[in-house]
């Protein structure tokens, strides 16, 4: 694979690595820094998807699950009707019914009430729910911990044994709320190889070395695009995008990007202030050759 015109920009892209991979096999690997673990911002939202999804098939959960339910010492004593109506399936997909982003980066330092959940479903559900895509951290953050509720343990924790160690993903940190309780929007810290392993899992339907680890319909129906957006659209805590690919995406350049068609996933870390122009420049360069 030629990848010259994107080793020679790496530093105006700000690109720190760059793995890809086609039928599981490596094909092209390139570290400009130092490998370590990395914030992935955003690019968590995808690894709590996975959660969600085991707490599905283990029958923790259900997409069509009400927030209210799930969260009824934390709701407001007369909740409005969009609040009832809004499922675990519309916070996966940015439609919970907000109309606005919130639990978003310098919100979370300036919060006055503890408990996250409690305050986010205080605040106006303004918009019929699965209506609307509005890009926010509360839904996979209620997300996140309706299965910590149900399994009665971090996502770390529940995500050790399922995911973290079938691939080889050593234990690791995640942002907590003031309660202790995992920020499933943002926060994981891993390493490229280990952002790749999830791209890889859901290229592979949801397979590991010949282990069925996660349910394929799963993870068909989380990359597919379950609502429209001003984009591609969006699946299950993963972003659609050009070349029919799904992604999980994180700020600056996290990201691990499946490509169905290609049997192929691109991953990569960076420190770029032109997320959108760095994500084309690689799919443009690379897709081609695949």
């Amino acid at each position: 694979m030629n990848l010259m015109n994107i080793e020679q920009n790496a530093e105006n892209l700000r690109l720190l690595g760059l793995i890809v991979a086609q039928r599981g096999e490596t094909i092209y690997q390139h570290n400009w820094d130092s490998p370590c673990r990395r914030l992935l911002f955003s690019a968590s939202k995808s690894f709590t998807g996975a959660a969600v999804g085991f707490a599905v098939q283990e029958g923790l959960l259900r997409l069509d699950d009400r927030l209210i339910e799930l969260f009824p010492d934390e709701a407001p004593e007369n909740p409005s009707e969009n609040l009832c109506r809004a499922t675990i399936r519309d916070a996966l997909t940015m439609c919970i019914g907000q109309s606005r982003g919130y639990l978003m980066g310098a919100q979370r330092v300036g919060m006055a009430e503890e408990d996250w959940a409690k305050a986010v479903l205080a605040l106006p559900f303004d918009e019929a729910p699965g209506t609307h895509f509005v890009y926010s951290n509360v839904g996979p953050y209620l997300a996140g911990l309706a299965v910590q509720k149900r399994a009665g343990c971090d996502l770390v924790d529940y995500l050790m044994p399922r995911l973290f160690a079938p691939l080889g993903i050593q234990r690791t940190v995640w942002e907590v709320d003031p309660l202790g309780r995992t920020f499933g929007a943002a926060g994981l810290l891993l390493a490229l190889p280990e952002l790749h392993k999830l791209g890889l899992l859901y290229q592979q339907g949801g397979q590991w070395q010949g282990k069925q680890l996660l349910d394929p319909n799963w993870v068909r129906e989380s990359g597919r695009r379950q609502v429209e957006n001003e984009e591609d659209g969006y699946g299950y805590l993963f972003w659609r995008g050009k070349y029919d690919s799904y992604r999980a995406d994180g700020l600056y350049g996290q990201y691990s990007v499946i490509l169905p068609a290609q049997e192929a996933v691109i991953t990569c870390t960076a420190e770029s202030r032109n997320q959108k122009q760095l994500l084309e420049t690689l799919l443009d360069a690379i897709v081609p050759q695949l």
